[in-house]
């Protein structure tokens, strides 16, 4: 079992190590669609900037109004890159499946929300309790790291 849990904890070190940098978002992601339908406007301001950009502040910064299609556009670019500034996609899926049977769903979680937020504690709880609940926890909140 200890040969297990170490080799486990093995592969998480060496797949958390992908993370993914944000400095020039812009450009790291230039290429995806959901990136490319953004204003240039959009594009030149920080991460946290953009992630924090509304409708409103756009029209405040342009003083253009965002039709409908532009603000779907802009939150499914916010979602995009949020999703790839907190390294959603750092641990690979099936590895992130197999974690979770082994009842080391909270460690996965941990890593993919750089242990912030409520997510890996419960599962952990929920595992300590009883290995059944953390691993349907585990694979209920799966959704939230793999859209």
């Amino acid at each position: 079992m200890k040969k297990v849990l170490l080799f486990s904890l093995f592969l998480i070190m060496g797949f958390s190590a992908k993370a993914v940098h944000s400095i020039n978002w812009a450009q790291q992601f230039g290429d995806e669609p959901k990136v490319q339908a953004l204003t240039p406007e959009m594009t030149k301001l920080a991460v946290d900037q953009f992630l924090a950009l509304t409708p409103k502040a756009y029209k405040e910064m342009t003083g253009e109004r965002l039709g409908f299609k532009k603000t779907i556009q802009l939150k499914a670019a916010q979602k995009f890159i949020k999703a790839k500034k907190n390294g959603a996609e750092d641990i690979e899926k099936g590895l992130y499946i197999v974690l979770a049977i082994l009842g080391l769903g909270f460690i996965a979680m941990g890593l993919m929300d750089d242990w912030e937020g409520n997510n890996w504690w419960v599962n952990l709880i929920l595992t300590a309790l009883c290995w059944i609940p953390g691993v349907i926890h585990a694979l209920i909140k799966m959704k939230e790291y793999y859209p």
